[in-house]
């Protein structure tokens, strides 16, 4: 396998597992999702679009390239988690909107709606592992993977 498969394999699972990672713990473990974690998704879906994407054959060449763009998009993904990782230690300020599902119907049924939506703030941590917030866990691992996908597709000197 020559390393730009493994790269071109390492852009497609990191995106989706960090992605279905995230998608578990919102739907699966009940945990809403804060502005930023939506925030962090963005560039993981850009990522794994690109990454399949450069599965097609017509692309020759520029699959090298589709590659370092997806390894871009999860690098982006790394940094917001890192900021976001930083406003739940409160070592800066962060975003001071909150999240809230769209709310529709009688004015009864909206404010039962609006009273039944959890407030997400951004600056606390639901879940952390070993003292790592989910964040801080998507900055270690996107970061770290992006740097080894485009280690393996450095051309040779």
């Amino acid at each position: 396998m020559t390393r730009l498969t493994q790269a071109h394999i390492l852009a497609v699972l990191v995106p989706a597992g960090l992605l279905g990672g995230a998608l578990a713990f919102q739907y699966l473990g009940g945990l809403a999702p804060c502005e930023l974690c939506i925030w962090q998704r963005w560039p993981h879906g850009v990522a794994l679009t690109v990454a399949l994407l450069a599965l097609l054959p017509v692309l020759g060449q520029a699959r090298r390239a589709m590659i370092a763009l997806a390894a871009l998009g999860i690098t982006v993904s790394g940094a917001i988690g890192i900021y976001h990782a930083g406003i739940e230690q409160h070592w800066w300020q962060g975003v001071t909107a909150c999240t809230a599902a769209p709310v529709a119907g009688t004015t009864e049924e909206i404010l039962a709606q609006i009273m039944a939506t959890p407030l997400v703030r951004c600056d606390a941590i639901p879940w952390s592992l070993m003292g790592i917030s989910m964040a801080g866990w998507n900055a270690i691992l996107s970061l770290t993977f992006a740097g080894v996908i485009l280690w393996l597709i450095r051309k040779k000197a």
